[in-house]
């Protein structure tokens, strides 16, 4: 059976490119970077310049950048560290209703261990974050703002940097997850105004277990896991070469290709939904905003999304929905429940996401499956 992968925005494929930038770094001599022999050496060179490239695609100066093991790691110290430096008693933390768990559980993790207090804010129904929200939340003392560059289910665009504008005015530190917007925005302009920057590799085409937080000027950061003090003391534990390598070579191609990648996407996603729009109950979750191109997120009503995906699946269609709980029935994304989706629709999510390699054979094939699909599971 032929595989038409539509998930890239839970990971996306290693690139040939990337495999083989991290090949001599996976296999035979690598030396720990923080030795000194030669070997040392040139493992260290090698992860200074990744380092390189990972701030030149950011926007940041390369001593800001501290390589974690993925995007969640990268939030958490974010969240905590930032947190964990602020005086006690002063601790509070304000985060959008839609931001990824990593984000989320990070914050629920300052609150319990760190004393902070958590603010959220809501969106408008088509998921973009109020600021009008923030103004309100922000005009109590905070430690830190986080909100995401772009939404990893919806692939609506954030206005990072008119909040980032308004939490400076009033002292606030700012957090961006950039994992989502990495493959298809400049990282330069999305996260423009943020402190810290959240990367994951695997989600541009580079190994899993790798990612970066890129902090920008002057940041009090507390170390979760302080170790021997590498990455300047932010992050203990020797650093993976080929990981690093990874995630610089990915982000590097990710940047090359964006603007012929974004244009084939776009029309990849109208040929999609216009191959189903005709069908009754099936809607575009969001519309008239900025989304992602590689995204499009559809609610079929009345249809539960683990039916609707096993059915996918079987016809060789790799798709993706919002969460289910651990007994594998279905629930509404928190995402969906934020923007305010009705139950019945929220119920049949299910997100198309796109990749370089994606065809029109691809399209065309999971276009027909929905519409078999959508058949079977609407019929009286």
């Amino acid at each position: 059976m032929t595989l038409h992968y539509f998930d890239h925005a839970a990971s996306a494929p290693r690139s040939d490119r990337v495999a083989a930038a991290m090949a001599p770094f996976e296999r035979g001599v690598v030396a720990n970077p923080s030795g000194s022999h030669r070997a040392a050496r040139e493992a260290r060179r090698v992860i200074e310049e990744s380092r390189d490239l990972v701030a030149a695609h950011v926007g940041a100066p390369a001593a800001g950048v501290i390589f974690t093991g993925g995007g969640t790691e990268s939030c958490t110290l974010a969240l905590a560290g930032v947190v964990a430096a602020s005086p006690p008693g002063a601790r509070r933390v304000v985060v959008s209703a839609i931001e990824h768990h990593a984000v989320l559980d990070a914050a629920a993790l300052c609150q319990r261990e760190l004393g902070a207090e958590i603010s959220v804010l809501g969106v408008t129904r088509s998921g973009v974050i109020r600021r009008d929200d923030a103004e309100v939340a922000l005009s109590e003392p905070t430690t830190l703002l986080s909100v995401m560059s772009a939404n990893n289910e919806t692939g609506v665009v954030q206005p990072v940097a008119e909040l980032a504008a308004l939490a400076h005015e009033r002292g606030v530190k700012v957090h961006t997850d950039a994992v989502a917007a990495a493959p298809w925005l400049d990282l330069r302009v999305a996260t423009a105004g943020a402190d810290l920057v959240s990367l994951a590799a695997h989600k541009v085409g580079g190994p899993v277990n790798s990612g970066a937080l890129v902090v920008r000027g002057s940041v009090n950061l507390l170390a979760r896991s302080p170790g021997g003090g590498q990455e300047r003391g932010w992050r203990g534990g020797t650093v993976d070469v080929a990981a690093a390598v990874g995630l610089a070579v990915a982000l590097d191609e990710a940047a090359e290709r964006r603007e012929v990648a974004r244009r084939r996407a776009e029309a990849l996603r109208e040929r999609l939904w216009g191959a189903l729009s005709d069908l009754d109950g099936v809607s575009r979750t969001v519309e008239g905003v900025d989304t992602l191109p590689g995204t499009l997120h559809l609610c079929v009503a009345d249809v539960a999304s683990d039916e609707l995906l096993f059915l996918l699946d079987e016809a060789g269609v790799c798709a993706s929905a919002g969460a289910s709980c651990s007994s594998g029935a279905t629930q509404a994304s928190h995402v969906l429940i934020a923007m305010g989706v009705p139950a019945n629709e929220a119920r049949g999510a299910v997100r198309f996401s796109f990749g370089w390699e994606t065809t029109e054979d691809d399209v065309d094939a999971a276009a027909a499956a929905v519409r078999s699909a959508y058949q079977r599971l609407r019929r009286p």
